[in-house]
């Protein structure tokens, strides 16, 4: 059988499933940990992992012929149950918003994401604010390794191949400010010698 066959033949199965009753509050959390146990998550991330589970349970049992109401009416105490579940799990401490918003954005900086898209990461993740703000590597010689880290990925800048004519410059600036990064940043990125760019991410990347 083809893989195309093979993907047919699953989904075929899970729509044959019955749906059975609304998750419960001991089953959500069965997802819950399993979850975390392959992905680091936020409060609100892991709410959300559970409210599609919630909603793939309620679409499966109105597409079996279950009644319209008590099926929204079930579906809604299982979302408040998946608000409780994810509660629990911060106060257990299996869940940490802070810890997430430290390790994500100091990877993110290492891979070259400015401050600005670090905070857009971390807001969609469903970090707050004032979590954000804490996590997020501080001052501009942070802000000067992540877009070092930035024009090394794009082979710009010091690690250009060749040298940079005024167009190739005129698109890196573009670039570097596309990814947050502001003026004054981008161009002590670009004009900065290869060999002290490279010390500086070594540098970074052993702190």
């Amino acid at each position: 059988m083809t893989a195309d066959g093979n993907e047919r033949d699953r989904r075929t199965r899970r729509e044959a499933r019955p749906a059975g009753h609304a998750p419960t509050a001991s089953r959500l959390r069965e997802v819950a940990l399993a979850h975390l146990a392959r992905f680091a998550a936020t409060e609100v991330a892991l709410r959300r992992v559970l409210e599609r589970r919630i909603d793939r349970w309620a679409r499966a049992a109105e597409a079996e012929g279950q009644p319209r109401e008590p099926t929204a009416a079930a579906a809604a105490a299982a979302r408040a149950a998946a608000g409780e579940v994810a509660k629990s799990l911060v106060v257990a401490g299996a869940v940490d918003d802070a810890a997430f918003a430290e390790s994500r954005a100091r990877r993110l900086a290492r891979a070259g994401r400015s401050r600005r898209a670090i905070a857009a990461h971390l807001s969609a993740k469903g970090v707050a604010a004032e979590t954000a703000a804490a996590a997020i590597p501080d001052g501009e010689d942070a802000e000067l390794d992540a877009a070092l880290a930035y024009c090394r990925r794009r082979r710009i800048g010091p690690f250009a191949r060749a040298e940079m004519d005024a167009e190739a410059r005129r698109k890196a600036l573009g670039a570097l400010a596309r990814g947050g990064f502001a003026q004054p940043v981008a161009r002590r990125a670009l004009a900065m010698d290869p060999a002290e760019a490279e010390d500086r991410l070594l540098a970074a990347r052993r702190a």
